[in-house]
């Protein structure tokens, strides 16, 4: 099985001269600049057929060559957070003429992946990780006696998040060199929120700004022994004076150098160059463009961070006249709010991929954005709930994770009716293992007074956000895909559902089908097999993973020779392991087949591909349930 891609574009003449960093270093200065027009080239002509994080990328180009101007990986460690912004390391790194293949099944990933290449040290696809492990790469470096420089780059998104904070908290404890790039763009996927963004956005706008960055330029090329020593204290102390009266750094122990313009490849080798040779933990604060050279994505940066393929002369994309979930979702409850005063959105920092900015736009008082802070979503959301509020909290399954401890001690222990809105649950696709919702079932069953539920269709999604807004007794969660499910459309009046109860499609005698969410259509077609051979079979939409109908399981579990379960989740500690679990103690020994994802994490590509490679069809449940009725 092969990636679809197409042909690879071509490589401009010093791109293709690039095999690895020392290629870069080889380079004239007068170079460089071309270099990173050919990069930007590349990128923009690949990703509109494949798509991927193109204005994060764009925007580092320069950085990522002064880096590897000055440092040599992969004696060197970069530590890049979130890591979508790493593409253009990877083209410096030995992997530009297979640029063509990002995020398509065999290529290159999405992110940084240990695995692929030495260069990539460390591996990623959530914020706010970079600080903390390039802090530890550090303290290894300290301990072993090693001389190698470490160096963390993360956008200014990351700094509203808690570990990033955690980290800075520590590193002047730790080490005595180290390096932070503070990349300055004002965004993360969507425009950044908080009292740090606006830290960081006052810095940008101040009117000394310009100055302050002219004699940032000024020191980096008088840098001499102690008269640089001595003018970098001065400019440092006129840049406090002017923008910084607490400089957020300086307490935690960090010098700051900067604002620096992060396009002046020049400018930026020679900071870089300055930076190695000290030994104290250090930020520099360069400003960039997310989206630079490429003016789609200049005029809409919040589209272009992460997007599907697109049309080079004018960055026009694709669009369905299907909604997606997060459509569905945005406009449902939206509408349930507008009906009822004490319904609240919460976001952590996706207004745009969660659709919340339906409700952001009509209803403004009552939507939250706390930035890259999914811990403190979870608990501002208890406190809201502790006040009569109904809060929906809607972050991606993949990233809900991080708010585990505060979903059991906070929302479960003390029965609060908070609202999890789970997006992605299920395969995403072309982002791969970092980003697909394949836990969330594993890490909600076990615990007590929680209510878990998966959509068959968008009409009965409407329902179900309808039912939780309704449910009282404690936390509630939903799952559902990236994308449309069957594309069914909502009814104007939502239905309220019964708490726990499944849906018989279909009765039959032989085989038992139980298919969960957007697997459901599977189990229907391998009903349609099973059919075709002369088999009777029950159809059963189970709509509750917790509380799980067990009259309904227990009574075709009696009736039939065999069941076989389907979702989209791993099968460890999964659905299909409820079911069994469940038989098991009801003292019922109908065998149990299940099709799911197996004990591994799952690699990126097209969902097709990788269900047939991984027997999630209807043909391999066919090769399950078949021996059970022979």
């Amino acid at each position: 099985m092969t990636s679809a891609s197409s042909e690879p574009p071509a490589l401009g003449p010093l791109l293709q001269s690039i095999s690895s960093p020392s290629d870069v270093k080889n380079l004239a200065d007068g170079e460089l600049e071309a270099l990173a027009a050919e990069i930007r080239h590349s990128l923009i002509t690949s990703l509109s057929k494949t798509g991927g994080h193109l204005g994060p990328n764009l925007g580092v180009v320069e950085l990522s060559i002064a880096l590897h101007r000055v440092f040599s990986t992969p004696d060197d460690k970069f530590v890049f957070d979130v890591a979508h912004q790493g593409y253009v390391h990877k083209m410096l790194t030995g992997r530009a003429d297979q640029i063509h293949t990002i995020r398509t099944y065999k290529g290159l990933n999405g992110f940084l992946l240990r695995s692929e290449s030495e260069h990539d040290a460390y591996g990623a696809g959530h914020a706010g990780t970079a600080l903390s492990a390039a802090l530890g790469m550090a303290a290894a470096r300290d301990l072993a006696g090693d001389d190698y420089h470490v160096v963390a780059v993360a956008g200014d998104a990351a700094f509203t998040c808690g570990p990033t904070l955690e980290a800075l908290n520590n590193i002047a404890e730790t080490t005595r060199r180290f390096i932070v790039v503070l990349n300055d763009n004002e965004w993360s996927i969507d425009k950044n929120v908080g009292a740090i963004a606006r830290y960081f956005n006052d810095l940008q706008t101040h009117h000394t700004f310009a100055s302050v960055r002219a004699k940032a330029a000024e020191f980096v090329e008088k840098i001499a022994g102690k008269a640089a020593r001595t003018l970098a204290h001065k400019v440092e102390e006129g840049a406090k004076n002017l923008l910084f009266p607490n400089v957020l750094f300086e307490k935690f122990g960090l010098r700051y150098y900067g604002p620096i313009d992060g396009h002046d490849l020049p400018l930026l080798v020679r900071t870089f160059e300055h930076l190695k040779t000290l030994h104290e933990p250090v930020v520099l604060h360069i400003i960039t463009e997310k989206g630079r050279g490429y003016q789609p994505a200049i005029d809409n940066p919040g589209k272009f961070h992460g997007l599907g393929t697109y049309q080079i002369d004018d960055g026009s994309t694709e669009t369905s006249s299907t909604p997606t979930c997060s459509d569905i979702f945005g406009r449902t409850i939206t509408d349930l709010a507008k009906k009822d005063p004490k319904i609240v959105a919460i976001t952590a920092a996706m207004p745009g991929g969660t659709k919340l900015e339906i409700f952001k736009n009509e209803l403004p008082d009552r939507y939250f954005d706390v930035g890259i802070a999914e811990e403190h979503a979870a608990l501002f959301a208890c406190g809201l709930a502790t006040q009569g509020f109904r809060p929906f909290l809607a972050i991606y399954s993949t990233f809900m994770q991080r708010a585990y401890d505060m979903i059991i001690h906070d929302m479960a222990l003390q029965g609060l009716p908070v609202r999890l809105c789970m997006d992605r649950g299920g395969l995403s696709g072309d982002d791969g293992p970092t980003h697909h919702g394949l836990f969330d079932i594993g890490y909600l069953r076990h615990i007590p007074g929680i209510i878990h539920m998966q959509p068959k269709d968008e009409d009965e999604f409407a329902d179900m956000l309808f039912t939780m807004a309704s449910y009282e007794d404690g936390p509630s969660a939903i799952r559902y895909p990236r994308g449309s499910i069957k594309g069914t459309p909502v009814k104007k009046k939502p239905q309220l559902l019964e708490i726990g109860k499944a849906e018989v499609v279909a009765e039959g005698s032989d085989v038992t089908l139980i298919g969960l969410g957007t697997m459901f259509e599977m189990a229907e077609r391998t009903k349609t097999l099973l059919e075709a051979q002369g088999f009777s079979v029950t159809l059963i939409n189970p709509r509750f993973i917790k509380p799980m109908d067990s009259a309904v399981i227990e009574r075709f579990a009696r009736q039939c020779r065999v069941i076989c379960t389907f979702e989209d989740h791993v099968l460890m500690h999964g659905f299909g392991a409820g079911v069994i679990e469940h038989l098991h103690s009801a003292g019922i020994h109908t065998p149990v087949e299940r099709i799911g994802w197996p004990d591994e994490f799952v690699e990126h590509g097209k969902p097709d591909i990788l269900r047939q490679l991984h027997g999630l069809t209807p043909e391999a449940a066919m090769d399950k349930i078949i021996p059970h009725l022979r």
